[in-house]
């Protein structure tokens, strides 16, 4: 695999954006190890799930402002979308195939994940042994361990298959579309929180993706990359003060906070923390909507020195390797979590239900059990993801023909 490894570093064309592939990659990382490092553990009748620890420290939520990451990863999907349609149009391919293609990339190992734990579920229920509530907790397996991964594979999935029609509709209309999908975020924070319509926050979902999604689309064409130092800058701060702007309505206008009591009530973290009446994260709202564009501005401000950065051999050789396992990384890490709480629960380790000094000082332990769980786990299952030979085809989508 090395030998594979540097070959395809060595072959990478010139016009090849590096940085998209170094987002990716980062993204997924940032949200392995996120999930690992705010878990706390809860094990009730021998049922295991978790919380996050940011609802339980008063702070921890300012880390989210930086390291939520889901938005980026549906930013350089846009850009990986974009640039894989074009280049199949050039080779003569139809949308079919290049849907094909694209869904073969998500769900071959999605199926190896999802065919795995239906046989140990449907075997520990034969078996009568713990239950399939070990694995899942008493919550709907959406939000557990160690199915929480599979809701974003869903929504993007869905992503993926209107990308035909979305490219379309940036080719003829551009800006509008983005500023269409916004104001359908804001109808729906304002219809569901002030008009307190049922389910009108619900289409968030959509609008509030397809947008990280669609901004993707002008980094592919090449729009982001004309703007200037100056122009980013405006975006990520006007980002940044709208995020503060939601998340403390009392500072608008000189106003008390019964002024604001009729209004929305925007969480300060950008990731779910269990004890909010609401999260940002589900459905999207508008702060993560703010979210999205202070993180992408910062982004394209960093990409300069960054892909500097990747023409070096070392980090770019790490950049592909994680490129080729990246879906396999997602889907398995909380799986590798929940083998570490199996071995380090009966060692006394996990215990603490709120970040006391101690779980501050386990945190090490469970990122280091959990990743040596998820080496082995990526060795097992990343076949499912990269091909015998690593072609190039595979291990390196998204490049600028």
């Amino acid at each position: 695999m090395s030998t594979s490894l540097d070959r395809l570093a060595e072959q990478t064309p010139n016009t090849r954006d590096r940085y998209v592939d170094f987002l990716r990659a980062a993204s997924i990382l940032t949200v392995v190890a996120g999930h690992w490092f705010i878990s706390l553990n809860q094990r009730q009748d021998g049922k295991i799930s978790t919380v996050s620890a940011i609802g339980e420290t008063s702070w921890l939520w300012l880390g989210t402002w930086f390291l939520q990451v889901i938005p980026l990863f549906f930013f350089v999907g846009g850009f990986a979308n974009l640039t894989a349609f074009e280049s199949n149009r050039r080779r003569g391919g139809s949308t079919g195939r290049f849907l094909r293609t694209r869904m073969a990339r998500l769900l071959k190992p999605t199926l190896a994940f999802v065919g795995v734990w239906v046989v140990i579920e449907v075997a520990l229920h034969i078996a009568d042994c713990c239950g399939t509530g070990l694995f899942r907790g008493v919550k709907a397996p959406p939000a557990t361990v160690p199915f929480g991964p599979l809701w974003f594979i869903g929504v993007y999935i869905v992503v993926v298959l209107v990308s035909p029609f979305t490219i379309r509709l940036h080719r003829r209309f551009g800006v509008a579309v983005p500023i269409v999908l916004l104001l359908a975020a804001v109808a729906g924070d304002g219809f569901g929180f002030i008009g307190g319509v049922s389910g009108a926050r619900v289409p968030n979902i959509a609008s509030v993706w397809l947008l990280a999604h669609q901004l993707g689309y002008f980094y592919a064409d090449g729009r982001l990359t004309r703007m200037t130092k100056g122009q980013l800058w405006a975006t990520a701060l006007g980002a940044l003060a709208v995020l503060i702007a939601l998340t403390n309505p009392p500072i608008w206008f000189g106003h008390g906070p019964e002024y604001f009591s009729g209004l929305p009530h925007y969480p300060k973290s950008l990731l779910g923390t269990d004890n909010e009446p609401i999260s940002n994260m589900n459905p999207p709202t508008l702060a993560l909507v703010a979210m999205t564009f202070w993180s992408i501005a910062l982004a394209m401000l960093a990409r300069p020195w960054v892909s500097r950065w990747l023409q070096k051999p070392r980090p770019w050789k790490a950049v592909v390797f994680a490129n080729t396992v990246v879906m396999t990384l997602f889907l398995w890490h909380m799986t590798a979590y929940l083998l570490a709480v199996l071995v380090l629960w009966p060692l006394g380790l996990g215990h603490e239900t709120d970040s006391t000094i101690r779980w501050w000082l386990e945190r090490p332990i469970w990122i280091g059990v959990s990743a040596a769980f998820l080496v082995v786990l990526v060795a097992i299952f990343g076949r499912f993801e990269r091909p015998p030979g690593m072609t190039r085809e595979v291990a390196m989508t998204g490049s600028r023909a």
